[in-house]
């Protein structure tokens, strides 16, 4: 958590002296939960994020009660409170570095690969997520799918439930940030 804190701001800094980054306030991240019993989705549109193309650094943070879209009002609650419990944990957050070399001045797609911390739950993993960048101009897209086990994270799922949540969380993000 104090590795974001230091360099996410360190980023913003860099954005406002040489307005060569892309960011955006208004990413997408949904997850799914795929269980034997109960199929559970929300998604977020709050995602923020910044990418310096001169580093290939990144830092990406979404509030965890931005999420919408569960079956009920009750399981908003129950991950808000019982799971995530958002009030001790409010965001998760990806910060690192894009391991692939990507020249942002050409338009073109990229399989890249992004390896960082990632950190949920008060749980700090390091990973690397594949994902996809194009760039179009002053603006770049990022699609990314991956696989987040809750046990990474110290998430537990009581037995009564354990039929209704699963044990790994399906999420996707998609982003368009704009050139600074």
């Amino acid at each position: 958590m104090k590795t974001f804190f230091f360099v996410f701001p360190f980023v913003l800094i860099t954005s406002l002296c040489y307005a060569q980054n892309f960011s955006t306030k208004a990413g997408t991240i949904k997850f799914i939960s795929k269980a034997q019993l109960e199929l559970i989705q929300a998604s977020s549109d709050k995602l923020q994020g910044i990418i310096n193309p001169a580093t290939n650094q990144f830092a990406f943070l979404v509030d965890m009660k931005s999420f919408q879209g569960f079956n009920s009002g009750l399981q908003r609650q129950h991950f808000n409170e019982n799971y995530i419990e958002s009030e001790k944990f409010p965001q998760a957050k990806f910060s690192g570095k894009v391991i692939e070399q990507i020249d942002f001045t050409q338009n073109g797609v990229s399989e890249v690969r992004a390896k960082g911390e990632l950190d949920i739950h008060g749980q700090k993993q390091v990973r690397i997520i594949k994902a996809k960048i194009t760039v179009n101009g002053n603006q770049i897209s990022i699609e990314a799918q991956f696989l987040i086990p809750l046990s990474d994270h110290n998430i537990t799922i009581p037995k009564i439930v354990n039929q209704k949540i699963a044990t790994e969380i399906e999420v996707g993000v998609n982003a368009n940030l704009q050139r600074e």
